[in-house]
């Protein structure tokens, strides 16, 4: 029983890891008078994601490539098929297309260039992680130019939050605090579920893409399930695409750079690897299916939520079934 309570205390040490980093480094960033608009774009985009590059990078230094591998990509079919699957299928509505093309549009680029270089080259290498990072670092500039452009108003709200904040010494507390909790609990998790995925007698990369993927998504359900008591579930849709371009550009590029490593060839489906006829295509299926209808229609409609959490329901007993 040990090896599972370790596994979820590392999980909750993730949960309010990323909770406390997140509160610090808004608090801090506030204290610099930066406006809302653009901490949202980069400090809780990156923070949100901060579980999942935790657990991925510490997997690929540690040698364990499937759980660096199946966290990522299991983190972005939990995120669409599952987490924003919730919020379109209660409170379905209209969505602002020109807001939510851009982050779209990089997604799938990335999308493209992760499932080429898995399928032809059948391995992840440090240049490969370099050009997801480069992904990244191109989607971070452009978030931060398009918050400059918005009106000195929001400069002004962050002014005007900063005076209701914490000291500054609790807010580097909670930054510090926050980050080591991540830590800790991401090398708990890689550990204790290489053992669980043992003692169960499936792959390594099924318990990442399922327990794992799951467990490090949770601040996207949080932010799902507050979102949507508040009647913003457009906010709650927009952090998911940022989250699912961050686990490709983001997580699996900081993981591929600190060690290289091989596509997962451990689970086979009709005969060939799983992560090229399920995986890879069920990320690309689960995100046109959420993503398009926006794009065209400019609204999300119930039966999108309902679709993707049978896709997910059935991803699940694929992975443990066959």
């Amino acid at each position: 029983m040990v090896k599972y309570l370790l596994f979820v205390l590392g999980l909750a040490m993730l949960i309010k890891g990323g909770d406390w980093f997140v509160d610090g480094s808004v608090g801090v960033a506030r204290r610099f008078r930066i406006s809302e608009l653009l901490i949202g774009a980069t400090v809780v985009s990156i923070g949100t994601t901060l579980p999942e590059v935790m657990v991925s990078s510490i997997a690929a230094a540690s040698g364990h490539s499937e759980t660096a591998y199946g966290n990522a990509i299991g983190s972005v079919i939990c995120n669409t098929a599952l987490i924003s699957a919730i919020t379109v299928a209660v409170r379905p509505g209209k969505i602002g297309r020109s807001s939510f093309a851009v982050p779209v549009a990089f997604f799938f680029a990335a999308a493209a260039f992760y499932a080429l270089v898995a399928c032809i080259g059948g391995r992840f290498t440090r240049l490969s992680g370099v050009v997801l990072l480069c992904m990244f670092a191109a989607y971070m500039v452009y978030s931060v130019l398009s918050a400059k452009k918005q009106p000195a108003a929001e400069a002004e709200a962050a002014s005007e939050n900063a005076e209701k904040e914490k000291p500054l010494k609790i807010q580097l507390l909670l930054l510090v605090v926050g980050a080591a909790l991540n830590a800790f609990g991401a090398r708990l998790l890689v550990d204790n579920g290489t053992k669980i995925a043992q003692e169960l007698g499936v792959p390594e990369s099924v318990i990442a893409l399922t327990f794992v993927a799951l467990g490090t998504s949770l601040p996207e359900l949080v932010t799902a399930i507050t979102s949507l008591a508040k009647g913003h579930g457009a906010l709650s849709l927009g952090n998911i695409v940022g989250a699912n371009l961050f686990n490709l550009v983001l997580v699996s590029g900081l993981a591929t750079t600190i060690r290289p490593f091989d596509v997962p060839a451990s689970k086979l489906l009709f005969g060939m690897n799983a992560s090229y006829v399920l995986d890879i295509p069920l990320m690309f299926v689960v995100m046109g299916l959420l993503t398009l209808p926006a794009l065209l229609k400019g609204r999300m409609y119930r039966w999108q939520g309902i679709t993707l959490l049978a896709l997910y329901a059935g991803y699940l007993v694929v992975q443990f079934a066959v």
